[in-house]
Order: structure tokens, then sequence, then C-alpha cells
């Protein structure tokens, strides 16, 4: 149970009964009614702002609804107290049996504690890395893939039927240049000068072993043959090499894709020109001239009459070509293409993740969504800054063979997967982020990694100790939990009863780092109220001669460990069971 959500149920019960007295008009609008914890925890446990936003539409003062509102919440035997506060704000306070009950939900549940049905089985496609197959994964990418799969993982939890996509970015100019490039790795191979890698081809080192590889398989077959004979063979079989590493470095990062969608399968299909006529049947297409813009000049602007999607219909800031001067389509009209095929699939409502570089394509690609889909499709897109590894204080580049960036290989070579997935997770994914190798490494509170999993390995600690004096472990659900009486264990139970709230409300703002924040806050709780046990003996979790009491607190102790397992399962983060 999410308690605030069974909050704000009582409520509205209340008004409706308001409403069936005539205390209140009928047509009110509920939806923006929420019930959450105070900001200062000593006004109470539960604070709602129903009276202030149904004031207006009632046409009273709010604390002509907020009176008469607590005195029929305070008929619920959960509220023991209440009081109305400011213009109208109503705070209560709950019944310590009402949160121990939490605990109990918590116990049964184990793992899936804080599981919701908010999604209602809402089909959501999350598209995240999709990183162009023209060389390794860099740090900037990690980040994309930790949120994007974090985001799933936590969409999943709440409810939803989330399917997980990578878009093969295998069509266009950039990927004929790393068939070039490729080939000039080839000749190398075979014996060749290539001298300087010529501008605009790709430098790295990482395609030495592709054209080897090549070499190997197919000999002098492709010297001396035209472009068009060996660009399509170089081009392929560099994409599907990097894409396979591409897929290790993830798997290693404990990302598991389930849909690769190939750009140049798309194209192939006909996909395109299926959507430009979807776009024309609505009167979307036009032949014409766009006016130059002010400033710098955009790369997709020319100064010709050209074939433009009404893109400022739908909140652009000014309508979009989709074919170059060419006739070829342009990359924004295969995204549309793309897009039009998610929703086509059955996603109405898509999650993208893309760099922070990406920004200014943003407002188009959302116009399209709601154009190709006639409205009925919803596009969120979540940009992630860039990410810079520091090591005591200065930048870090690691990798040679990759030239001038740090591969996630690099990463996750330097301290393993866990740390990467956690520590992305620590920040927002707009806010840019110094990847600190030696803070993410220390055992101190100031490294949220560790101290969460320090947190988790002190709840087996506790059970190990229990075991060793004797005292069970098993159906600590039925443990009498009417013992945990202290002032900081009952804040730790209303801590753990706020979980399947943090879960909910991160789902409903697509923000996974939400939880790593509350994560660190429940460990923090859990490491001073083990610190006070060691000043004060009878705090203690195992308490010689009283097993019903050592049982109530190796029940907490269990609704602890239940709550970091569940959200370091979110973040596809191995709880740690002993720290060493």
């Amino acid at each position: 149970m999410n308690p605030y959500r069974h909050f704000i149920g009582e409520v509205e019960a209340a008004l409706r009964a308001m409403q069936a007295a005539g205390d209140l008009p009928d047509a009110l609008d509920f939806s923006a009614i929420t019930a959450e914890p105070p900001r200062d925890p000593a006004h109470g446990d539960i604070a709602t702002n129903a009276a202030m936003v149904l004031a207006k539409a009632a046409k009273k003062k709010p604390r002509d609804i907020a009176e008469p509102l607590l005195a029929r919440l305070k008929a619920n035997p959960d509220v023991i107290e209440g009081s109305v506060a400011g213009p109208g704000f109503i705070n209560l306070k709950v019944a310590d049996g009402f949160w121990r009950d939490r605990l109990r939900d918590c116990l049964q549940a184990g793992l899936a504690y804080g599981d919701s049905t908010m999604g209602q089985a809402a089909r959501v496609n999350v598209e995240y890395v999709s990183a162009n197959p023209t060389g390794p994964l860099h740090v900037a990418h990690a980040r994309g893939a930790v949120v994007g799969d974090a985001l799933a993982n936590l969409l999943a939890k709440a409810g939803y039927a989330v399917t997980k996509e990578y878009y093969i970015n295998d069509a266009g100019a950039q990927v004929d240049k790393l068939g070039q490039s490729t080939y000039l790795r080839y000749r190398e191979a075979l014996g060749e000068a290539i001298g300087t890698i010529p501008e605009g081809l790709y430098p790295g080192e990482y395609l030495k072993d592709v054209g080897a590889a090549i070499a190997r398989r197919d000999g002098a077959r492709w010297i001396d043959r035209p472009e068009s004979d060996w660009l399509p063979a170089m081009r392929d079989f560099a994409v599907s090499t990097l894409m396979a590493e591409i897929k290790a470095d993830l798997a290693t990062l404990g990302v598991e894709i389930e849909v690769y969608s190939s750009e140049r399968a798309l194209v192939d299909s006909g996909a395109v020109e299926r959507a430009f006529q979807e776009l024309s049947r609505q009167d979307l297409i036009y032949q014409g001239r766009l006016e130059p813009p002010k400033g710098q000049k955009p790369d997709d602007w020319e100064d010709r009459e050209q074939t433009l999607f009404r893109a400022t219909k739908f909140g652009d800031d000014v309508d979009r070509p989709l074919k170059k001067s060419d006739g070829s389509w342009t990359y924004f009209a295969n995204d549309i293409a793309y897009h039009h095929d998610k929703f086509r699939r059955g996603f109405a409502d898509m999650i993208d993740i893309w760099g922070a570089d990406h920004g200014g394509y943003v407002k188009r690609m959302k116009a399209a969504v709601s154009a190709i889909t006639e409205g009925k499709g919803a596009l969120d897109v979540k940009l992630c800054q860039l990410v810079r590894v520091m090591k005591n204080g200065e930048l870090v580049r690691m990798s040679k063979r990759a030239g001038t960036f740090v591969t996630l290989r690099d990463l996750l070579d330097e301290v393993g997967p866990d740390v990467v997935r956690f520590t992305m997770l620590t920040r927002k994914n707009d806010a840019a982020f110094d990847f600190d190798l030696v803070k993410a490494t220390e055992q101190s509170r100031d490294n949220p990694v560790w101290y969460v999993q320090y947190g988790h390995a002190r709840t087996r600690s506790v059970m190990r100790q229990a075991l060793a004096a004797g005292v069970s472990t098993d159906g600590l659900a039925e443990a009498p939990l009417d013992r945990l009486a202290d002032s900081g264990e009952l804040a730790l139970v209303r801590l753990i009863a706020q979980w399947p709230r943090q879960v909910e409300a991160a789902a409903a703002a697509h923000e996974p780092h939400r939880l790593a924040f509350y994560l660190y806050d429940l460990a923090a709780a859990f490491h001073a109220h083990w610190n006070r046990g060691r000043e004060e003996p009878g705090l203690r979790f195992v308490v010689e001669g009283d097993a019903e009491l050592t049982r109530a607190r190796l029940a907490l102790v269990q609704g602890i460990g239940f709550v970091i397992g569940s959200g370091l399962k979110v973040f596809g983060v191995t709880p740690v069971e002993e720290m060493r």
C-alpha cells in the first residue's frame, strides 16, 4: 500500500460525504488533491492541499472547506490528531499502529514491496543508448545507458509494460565514413602505408582490429576495386563488429536491450515513405522556402524551395525540411518514420534518452510525434549532460585505443558495473556530472554507493548475529511489531512506508535519480540508529533475554534490507551481503 495514496482516497471519501450533505457543490475536480509528508515532520505525518485546490471552484474560502473536512477525517480511527495550517492546509498525525502495519506489508512483499499498479499495464517504449555504431561506447553513453535502464526498470515496478529499445543508426553519411575509414585500416593491415587519416574520417585505433579482421577474411580482394564495390562490405562488417562490441559492453554494465531496430532496415522497408504519405494526408507537407534564420544558421537550412513539414503547427520554431537537395531523405524524416513505426507497434507512450548535444532537436521531434500520431502519441525526451572522469581533481584520459575520450570499458575495468550504475544515478540526468574515481571507491558517507551498500550489508550482519544468538529470523511479518516504540525505530518505520510513494512519484516524473536520494536518506537513518545502539545498549537490535523485542527489531531491520534491495534492483545493482 502507498499510504499517501490511501489517504488521498480517505480525503476524497470525506469530500464526497460533504457533497452529499450539501456542504460542497457536486461538480468538483479532485485530480489535483495531494497527500504527502509535511516538510517539517513536527507538523504531522500527512499534509493535504484539498481545501486549497477546491476553494475557487467551490466558491468558498479554503479554511471554510478545511475545517469541516478535518472534522470528518478525525473520525478515521487511524487519525489521532489534526490541524488546519496557514490559509487552509490540513496536517494529520497518524497512529503508530498504521505505520507498523505498513512495515508488515513490506515484510510480506519482500523485494516486491513498492510494486504498483499505477501504470495499469500501459505499454511504454524506452529507447536509450542508440549510439552511432562508429566506435566504442564512451562515458556519456554510459550515463544514458544507466538512466534509460533504471527508468525502464522503475516504470516496470510501477506497473507499466516496458520495452527497452536501441535504435541502430546504420544509414547515412556517418556509416559511409565508417566504411571509408575501415577501408584505410584494411589496406594498412595488408602492409600499405596509409599516412594521416584524412579529415572527416574516424582516426581511432579501434578500427585497426576491424580492418585486420577483413584482411584475414578476404585477403586482397578489395584492393584496386571501385568504392561502390568495397564500401558496402566495409561498412556492414564494421557496423556488425562494433555493434557486437557495444552489446558486450552493455552486457558487462548489466544492460539487456530487448529490441534492436535498424535505421537501414527501416528505410529499406519503405517506412519513411509511409510516414511521408501520412503527413501528406493530413496536409502537413508543402513546398516552400524558409526565411533566413536570425543569428547562426542551423545545419539543415538551405536557401531554396524545399519539401517542408509544418512543424510550427505543433509548437516548433520553424517548419522543417524532409528532403535534401539531392532528393534523399533528411535524418529528421528517418526519425519521424522511426517514431511512427514505434506507434504502429503499439507504443503511444515513448521515452527517448539522448545526449545533451541533441537538445535543439527535442522540440521538432515532439512536434513530429504529435503530428504523425494525430495527437494520440506522446514523446518524453530526457537529455543527459556530458560526464567528465576525474581523479584527484584532474581530468582523466584512460584510453589510447579510442583516441580522445574515456570508453565505457575503461570505466568498467576501473571501478566495476555496480559503482558505475549507482554513481551515474546520484545526479539528475540534465545536470553536469563529474565522475570522481577516488570518491566512487572510497569508504565514507560522502560516497553514496558505499554508504547505501553498507546499509544493506549491515542488515545482513544483524541477521547473522541473531542466528548466532539462537533467535529465529523466519516469519518476521508475524513478529510483535507493537514492541517497536522508540522514536528512532518509529522514524525508520515511517521512512520504510514512504518507499511505495517514492516509486510512484519517481515513475510519474521519469526521474530514477530520486530513488538514489531516498536510499541514501534511509541508509543514513539506519546507520544513525545503529550508532545510538552502540551508546545505549537498550536500543540494540539483538536484546539478550527478550526474544520478542529482538524479533520485532529484526523485522525492522529486515524491512530496511528489503527496501534497499528493492531500490538496488531498480538500479540494476547487486546488493552487498558483507563489507570487507
